[in-house]
């Protein structure tokens, strides 16, 4: 039986304690604010870093881990006679992917598989939990790799923003730019497409664009059971109402995963924002 180590990067947004559950290694990025930088759920948590975010003289930069941070964890693994699975976020936000693919190579193509998700947070998570699973169940690579696409095929991932303001200083910006100068208290929802975010409509209220979601959710899962990932950077409140809407609403399996934004994604977000993730259930 092949062994198999599932590794991702901090911008999945999965807890210490599932990674640890799920022997799921997370390499971080970084996030560089106020002249100092830190590591990405090692050294700065959601808590401490909207705070700071607040009180930013500049917006805050992100660094993806250098190539030799990939090749220590990968050789690492590959020397216990691992075969490497690396699931990280969208080719479309960042590069990170190109970074670990070039570790990939340095460590050895046979040894290290590296896959761009198209998502980020529990779009990413989700796919990376499947293929944690399917390797701890003794799966090949071959069909740990088949698991995490048939997720990654049935995701959908959205969200809502108090503002604009951050994927436009951010960079991130990408077919989102329509809602700028429309934007006059209003909502921008936002999903990942084809690896990037399109707009998927404004809204005038918090709650109307919960109720947005719920709709969208009906419309593409229908009456099959589906997997749920709630998050928010700083809207809990939100996060909370949206979860027992859905709740109400559809058949979840197992609970529904509330999750905090990370700072690397949360420099781009900003505060204020509430999202989902979800995928039907079943291959």
């Amino acid at each position: 039986m092949e062994k198999i180590k599932v590794i991702t990067d901090s911008t999945s947004d999965l807890s210490r304690e599932t990674a640890v559950r799920y022997g799921i290694e997370i390499v971080p990025l970084s996030v560089q604010i106020n002249g100092q930088s830190y590591l990405d759920g090692v050294d700065i948590t959601p808590d401490q870093f909207y705070p700071m975010l607040a009180e930013a003289e500049s917006l805050p930069k992100t660094s993806q881990p250098s190539p030799l941070d990939f090749i220590r964890v990968f050789d690492r693994w590959a020397s216990q006679g691992y075969l490497v699975i690396s699931l990280h976020l969208s080719r479309g936000l960042s590069s990170t992917v190109d970074t670990a693919r070039m570790a990939a190579e340095h460590v050895g193509p046979d040894r290290v598989t590296v896959v761009d998700s198209g998502f980020l947070s529990w779009g990413l998570a989700f796919q990376v939990i499947e293929a944690a699973t399917a390797a701890a169940a003794g799966l090949s690579v071959k069909d740990v790799l088949d698991r995490a696409r048939s997720v990654r095929d049935r995701m959908e991932l959205l969200f809502s923003l108090d503002t604009l303001h951050y994927l436009e200083k951010g960079g991130r910006i990408g077919k989102v730019s329509a809602l700028l100068g429309s934007l006059l208290n209003i909502k921008p929802l936002i999903r990942v497409e084809n690896g990037i975010y399109v707009p998927f409509g404004k809204v005038r209220s918090q709650a109307q664009a919960l109720e947005r979601f719920v709709q969208f959710m009906r419309d593409t899962a229908g009456s099959r059971p589906i997997r749920v990932a709630v998050g928010h950077g700083l809207a809990a409140e939100a996060a909370q109402k949206l979860m027992a809407m859905i709740e109400r609403s559809f058949q979840v399996v197992g609970e529904i995963t509330l999750f905090e934004v990370g700072p690397v994604i949360g420099v781009h977000t900003g505060p204020g924002t509430v999202g989902v993730a979800f995928y039907p259930a079943g291959s």
